[in-house]
């Protein structure tokens, strides 16, 4: 295992940002480094990182390199587990080959043909370069610095990390198969795959497959809110479960009940996840993250709304749009807005 050490995250700071890593800037960085070092999970494989050809000991020593564009890439596990219950929410692979137009393939442990998909990065925990100049300008009412958010293909996260000035902790790379987008995260600082949080705290059985189309829906909302780490993981959970209680998923992510209760309060709020006070379950408004945005009220003159049954509405829509199939020819329709025939039978049927 290669660990990213302080010296290494000042030393990738400074290189991107100069003199604004001032001494202030390196005391915020190593709270973020001890903040983050204090919340470590359990290791699932150790991770080896190639872009463009070179192997890189961890990825700050890759963003230091002003060569390294990660316009292609691999992520390697040298020595992946082969028990199924450590790839629990997880799909088994032992490499990832990244292409530069975004798409990656996975190859399983198993040996069998290698999957095909498309990767995105949505930064996870994360130090962004702050001198004490720019904090006073902030606290005075002038523009502050602000994060514009990481989520792109591979080769746009590290050229925004460079942009940006992050130095980057911890990051979630989503991967979009035919039928479900897979997370897998990233220990930066120890180079290591993480096992999914849910792994050995609840069942698979309280999973609820959702298909890739909304799985893009909820992680571009992620990608632009302002959501706290605890929120954005609750919110995730959510969305692919059939609702959980603040006890589950305190279970889950292994803090205060009360630190949970607070965020879940805080997601209904938002309107992007409802209670049912009868059995305790919170679920998470799926029509929340589709184009048109959350309702505020229901329509004039209409019957009040049912959350509960909203929820359950919104999972069938999302669950026969995953599965929609041509009628003449009984192809997958491809995703995006659903027209009746596919493609191949329209343009058939269009000249008769």
């Amino acid at each position: 295992m290669t660990v990213a050490t302080l010296s290494d995250l000042d030393a990738l700071a400074r290189s991107l940002a100069g003199e604004r890593h001032d001494a202030y800037s390196r005391r915020a960085l190593e709270r973020a480094f001890d903040e983050y070092a204090s919340r470590q999970r359990p290791t699932l494989a150790e991770v080896r990182i190639a872009s463009d050809g070179k192997e890189y000991a961890h990825l700050p020593a890759l963003l230091m390199d002003p060569d390294a564009r990660f316009a292609t890439g691999e992520i390697t596990l040298p020595s992946p587990p082969t028990g199924s219950s450590a790839w629990r929410f997880l799909v088994p692979f032992e490499r990832m080959v990244f292409a530069a137009d975004g798409s990656v393939e996975l190859t399983p442990v198993d040996g069998g043909a290698p999957v095909r998909g498309i990767a995105r990065t949505l930064l996870r925990e994360h130090y962004q370069v702050r001198s004490q100049a720019d904090e006073a300008r902030g606290a005075s009412g002038g523009a502050r610095v602000e994060l514009k958010g990481l989520r792109g293909t591979t080769a746009e996260a590290v050229a925004a990390c460079r942009s940006e000035q992050i130095v980057p902790l911890g990051v979630a790379l989503l991967l979009y198969l035919p039928e479900e987008r897979i997370r897998y995260e990233f220990d930066l600082v120890r180079t290591v795959l993480l096992p999914d949080p849910r792994a050995g705290r609840l069942p698979p059985s309280r999973r609820t497959r959702r298909s890739a189309r909304l799985a893009w829906a909820l992680d571009q909302y992620l990608a632009r809110s302002d959501l706290s780490q605890l929120g954005a993981r609750c919110l995730e959970v959510l969305v692919e479960s059939p609702g959980l209680t603040s006890v589950e998923l305190s279970h889950v992510f292994g803090g205060v009940r009360e630190l949970v209760d607070s965020t879940l309060q805080g997601l209904v709020q938002r309107r992007l996840v409802s209670f049912d006070p009868r059995t305790g379950l919170y679920r998470a408004r799926l029509e929340a993250f589709q184009p048109e945005g959350p309702r505020s009220r229901t329509e004039p003159g209409g019957p009040p709304s049912d959350p509960a049954l909203r929820t359950s509405v919104q999972e069938l829509i999302a669950a026969a749009d995953a599965r929609s199939t041509c009628p003449l020819c009984g192809k997958p329709l491809p995703p995006g807005p659903k027209a009746i025939l596919c493609p191949d039978c329209a343009a058939l049927v269009g000249p008769a």
